[in-house]
């Protein structure tokens, strides 16, 4: 690379990266000593603490254990314009054995995750643990890529910017694999309180 070039972007690359370097989230904490908050074909419930929301997912598949993942959740407060919860549900359940899409309703935050296995099919149903902040909307959304990158494989999907939230998520169920992937649903919430409802 010629000189005079690196001379004119390195100093970009400094200030590109101080600007945004404090929006890394990580590393996370996963809990005590790394511990799976659950054990294979058994069900779960896992809640962050008030005010914080998921920012972290991690799982490890095993095909001689029924074809189901341990898992783990890191959770982070959520930002301080967004005030208190002032509501938390559980949302409907997502059936064992079939694909899904879901967000969290009344404009939600996903905060938990809950899970019971299904030997009959080697998979597992879902519920969203969600919580809501005063009125706030969410606004530009979109879409992780897909998590594990395939069947059978470890995942470990990270929150990697400051102000952007898990809604939701939706699945494809391989009948071949018995697995799933993951494609979370992340946006961003607004700063003030909105005049209407995303359902």
């Amino acid at each position: 690379m010629d000189i005079s070039l690196l001379c004119v972007f390195l100093p970009l690359v400094t200030v590109a990266w101080g600007q945004y370097s404090d929006y890394y989230y990580g590393p996370y904490n996963y809990g005590d000593n790394d511990e799976w908050v659950n054990v294979y074909r058994q069900g779960f419930n896992f809640q962050c603490p008030h005010g914080q929301v998921i920012v972290a997912v991690r799982s490890v598949f095993s095909k001689k254990e029924g074809s189901d993942r341990l898992w783990n959740y890191a959770c982070m407060p959520a930002s301080q314009s967004l005030g208190e919860p002032t509501e938390c549900w559980w949302e409907e359940i997502n059936r064992a054995g079939t694909e899904w899409y879901q967000t969290c309703s009344n404009n939600g935050l996903v905060a938990g995750f809950q899970s019971q296995y299904f030997p009959s099919v080697l998979d597992r149903e879902w519920q969203f643990y969600c919580c809501r902040y005063s009125r706030r909307c969410p606004y530009s959304c979109w879409l992780t890529t897909e998590y594990p990158g395939h069947y059978g494989e470890d995942m470990d999907m990270m929150m990697y910017t400051y102000d952007y939230y898990i809604r939701g998520a939706t699945t494809t169920f391989s009948a071949v694999h018995r697995d799933r992937q993951w494609k979370f649903i992340v946006c961003r919430m607004t700063d003030y309180d909105c005049p209407f409802q995303n359902v």
